[in-house]
């Protein structure tokens, strides 16, 4: 059986599940299971630590793994991601008291505190910056004001937190991350059990991406119909019962359905309706 490993809590963990649900595969129902088998798609799902994952399938232990790519690079692990997942995006940034830095140059000889010091580290080693790095376990905005430290590296989404702790950002990003499936490094990337569930994930993220847009259109107009719907070959036509009229389905990516939908009526389409992808292969 292919052995996966999964994020057992926090911000990884339910959409990890449910798009392995999307994709056809058995989750748990309860939290407290931390091995699951599904045996019709012979696989075997671990629910672990996020944080641990890396280490796990570095070793060989799991065949691959779902998880942060920050968490992948921190925990310095013999692994590698091989697909992008779209979900858990977060921004890692450096943050002070207003004045006291405003560029990179000034994190020479600070102490940073951050829950993330593998990344923090290499961030520093690749500019030969040479700073002290504090390991905490969250709630690392308190650090400067407790006198831990004089500059914190954290996630950043709005700012909001830092800027209620008196912390303004500065100098450009550490790193952008994203959830990603993992291997470990020189592992065979030819694995059919491994393509075959790359495959199925990478259906739920098209399925998610894209609308089935189907339209009646004049032939007079075909041309410039299907030039807003190309499809990803081409669209499906079918000639109607009323003679000069056609039926038209495409694949359209779903941020653009509603302008797409707007063009069409107005070169003259009628019963334009879009309707969910729920998989597909491509």
């Amino acid at each position: 059986m292919l052995r996966i490993a999964i994020p057992n809590k926090g911000s990884l963990s339910g959409p990890a599940s449910a798009m392995l649900h999307e994709a056809g595969y058995q989750q748990r129902k309860e939290s407290k299971e931390l091995v699951l088998v599904d045996p019709a798609n012979e696989v075997e799902f671990f629910y672990l630590r996020p944080k641990d994952i890396a280490i796990y399938v570095s070793a060989g232990r799991l065949d691959i793994g779902i998880t942060g790519e920050d968490l992948l690079i921190d925990s310095g692990a013999g692994a590698e991601p091989i697909l992008p997942l779209g979900f858990a995006r977060s921004t890692f940034r450096f943050a002070a008291k207003p004045g006291t830095a405003t560029s990179l140059d000034d994190l020479a000889g600070k102490t940073i505190a951050t829950s993330y010091e593998g990344i923090v580290a290499k961030f520093l080693a690749e500019r030969g910056i040479e700073a002290a790095v504090v390991h905490l376990d969250g709630a690392v905005e308190t650090a400067i004001e407790l006198g831990v430290a004089q500059v914190i590296a954290d996630v950043v989404e709005t700012g909001t937190s830092l800027r209620n702790a008196g912390l303004e950002v500065f100098g450009e990003p550490i790193m952008t991350s994203e959830a990603v499936v993992i291997r470990r490094t020189g592992a065979d990337a030819e694995d059919p059990k491994v393509q075959q569930f790359l495959r199925r994930l990478q259906g739920v993220l098209v399925a998610r991406s894209y609308v089935m847009m189907d339209y009646d259109c004049r032939v007079e107009h075909l041309e410039k119909a299907v030039a807003l719907t190309p499809g990803l070959e081409s669209p499906t036509i079918s000639p109607l019962h009323h003679e000069g009229w056609v039926a038209v389905r495409s694949m359209v990516a779903a941020k653009e359905a509603q302008r797409i939908m707007d063009d069409l009526y107005e070169l003259g389409a009628r019963a334009i309706l879009t309707t969910a992808i729920h998989a597909c292969r491509l």
